[in-house]
C-alpha cells in the first residue's frame, strides 16, 4: 500500500489527512446544491436566502484569511479542533432552533459559525502539510489537498444528497452531515499520530499581528498582487452565486431536484480533474494566458450558456450537463494564479498567498450578495450577465499581472525544458 501511495506522490500519513479532509468537506458541502431552494420553499424570500449565504461567505473569507496565522500560533492540531468545535456548535443550534423556526436572527449567526469552522479545519491541515512535506514533493502534496477538498465539498456531498434526500428528507440529511464531520475529524486529527503541533512561528502576539497585517499591506505595496486577489475573488463568485437561485430556475425549466444535483456534481467533478490539466497547460502556454483565455473568457461563455442552453432547449439533461462540465473546467483554468501571484513576491510568498486565500473566501460572500442585490431588479438572466461581465473583467485584469523579468525567464526556461523532454521522448 505504501508503494502505491508513494507512486501517487503521498505517504500513509498524508493519505489519512487527505481522507479526513475529504470526509469533513463532504459533511460541510452536502447541502450546497439544494439548501437555498429548501429555505425559499419554506418561507424565506430569495433575498433573505441570499443574505444568509452572503454572511456565511463573509465568515468563510475571514476564517480562510486567519486560519494560517492561527495554525502558526496555536499549532495545526488545536486550530483544527477549534474548527470542528465551531462547526458542530453552529450546526446543532442551526438545526434545532434556526431551521424549525425559520428565524433569521438565529439562522444567520449559527450558520455563520459553520462558515468559521471549515476553513480552520481544512486550511490548518494545509499548514501542517507544508511543514511535513519535503519541498521536492510539496507541489504534489498541495495538489492532492485541493483534490480532496473539492471532491468532498463540491462533488461527493452533491451526489450523496441526490441519493439520500428522497430517503431521509431534508432535515435528516442535514443531521447526517455530523457523521461525516466526525469521521473526517477522527481520521485527520486522532488517527493521524504525527505531531501536528509544528510551525509555531511567532514569539508573541505583537509579532503575529505584524505578520498578519502584511497579508493586507502587500496588496498595496505590490498592486499586481492586489489585482491577483481581485481575479481570484471573481474566479468562484459565479459558482457560489448560482447555488442560491439556479436550483429554482432549473426546476422551473422542468428538471427534478435530483437531476439538478447531478448536474451540479458534474460541474465540480470536471473542475477537480481540470485543475490538474490546466496546471500542466499553464506551464506550456504561460500562467497568465491560461487564466486570461481559458479562465476569464471561458467562464464568461459558459456562464451565459448555463442559462441559455436550458432556456432554449428545455430540460435537456445531457446538454445542460455538458455545459456544466465545460463551466467547471474553465473555473479550473484559474489554478495557475496560485503559482503566478506568489512569484510576484519571492520574499513574501506567504503574505501573497494570504491575498489569494482572502479572495477565495470573499467569493463565497460576493456570489450570493450579487443575487440578493440584483435578482429582484434584473431577474435571473440579469444576474447571469452580471457574473458574465465579471469574468470578462477578470480576463482584462490579467493583462496587468506580468511576471518580473527573472521569473518570466525561469518559466520560459522551464517550458523549453519541458518541450525538449517531450521531444526526446518522442
Amino acid at each position: 500500500m505504501q508503494w502505491v501511495l508513494g507512486k501517487m506522490g503521498m505517504d500513509s500519513k498524508m493519505a489519512l489527512g487527505y481522507l479526513g479532509v475529504m470526509f469533513f468537506m463532504m459533511g460541510d458541502g452536502l447541502e450546497q446544491g439544494w439548501l437555498s431552494s429548501y429555505l425559499i420553499d419554506n418561507g424565506l424570500t430569495i433575498q433573505q436566502s441570499a443574505l444568509l449565504f452572503s454572511v456565511y461567505g463573509f465568515a468563510v473569507a475571514i476564517a480562510a484569511w486567519f486560519s494560517g496565522v492561527l495554525a502558526e500560533i496555536l499549532g495545526p492540531r488545536k486550530a483544527m479542533v477549534l474548527g470542528v468545535a465551531l462547526f458542530l456548535l453552529g450546526t446543532i443550534v442551526f438545526l434545532t432552533i434556526g431551521l424549525p423556526t425559520m428565524n433569521l436572527m438565529v439562522m444567520i449567526p449559527t450558520y455563520t459559525l459553520r462558515g468559521l469552522g471549515y476553513p480552520l479545519f481544512a486550511y490548518s491541515f494545509l499548514v501542517w502539510l507544508t511543514y511535513y512535506t519535503p519541498s521536492s514533493k510539496l507541489g504534489t502534496a498541495v495538489g492532492w489537498f485541493w483534490f480532496a477538498f473539492a471532491a468532498g465539498l463540491n462533488v461527493l456531498g452533491a451526489y450523496y444528497s441526490s441519493i439520500i434526500l428522497p430517503v431521509l428528507g431534508e432535515m435528516n440529511t442535514l443531521w447526517s452531515a455530523l457523521i461525516f464531520i466526525g469521521i473526517g475529524a477522527a481520521i485527520a486529527i486522532i488517527a493521524n499520530k504525527d505531531d501536528l503541533n509544528v510551525g509555531k512561528k511567532f514569539q508573541n502576539r505583537q509579532e503575529a499581528f505584524k505578520y498578519l497585517s502584511k497579508g493586507i499591506t502587500i496588496a498595496f505595496e505590490n498592486p499586481k498582487i492586489g489585482i491577483g486577489g481581485i481575479v481570484r475573488t471573481i474566479n468562484t463568485t459565479g459558482a457560489y452565486g448560482i447555488v442560491v437561485f439556479m436550483p429554482a430556475y432549473m426546476m422551473e425549466i422542468g428538471f427534478t431536484r435530483t437531476e439538478w444535483l447531478q448536474i451540479y456534481g458534474a460541474l465540480w467533478t470536471s473542475n477537480i480533474f481540470f485543475n490538474l490539466i490546466f496546471g500542466i497547460l499553464g506551464d506550456k502556454l504561460g500562467w497568465r494566458n491560461t487564466v486570461m483565455w481559458f479562465g476569464g473568457v471561458g467562464c464568461a461563455i459558459f456562464m451565459a450558456a448555463f442559462y441559455y442552453v436550458p432556456d432554449i432547449m428545455g430540460p435537456n439533461y445531457l446538454m445542460t450537463t455538458i455545459t456544466a462540465i465545460c463551466f467547471g473546467a474553465c473555473l479550473a483554468a484559474y489554478a495557475p494564479l496560485s503559482a503566478l501571484v506568489p512569484s510576484l513576491a519571492p520574499d513574501n510568498r506567504g503574505a501573497a498567498m494570504s491575498i489569494l486565500n482572502l479572495g477565495a473566501g470573499l467569493s463565497t460572500f460576493l456570489g450570493p450578495a450579487i443575487v440578493g442585490a440584483f435578482i429582484g431588479i434584473i431577474g435571473t438572466l440579469g444576474v447571469i450577465w452580471v457574473y458574465t461581465v465579471l469574468y470578462l473583467i477578470s480576463a482584462f485584469l490579467m493583462k496587468f499581472i506580468t511576471l518580473p523579468k527573472t521569473e518570466e525567464k525561469n518559466q520560459s526556461k522551464d517550458i523549453n525544458n519541458l518541450k525538449d523532454v517531450v521531444g526526446s521522448s518522442n
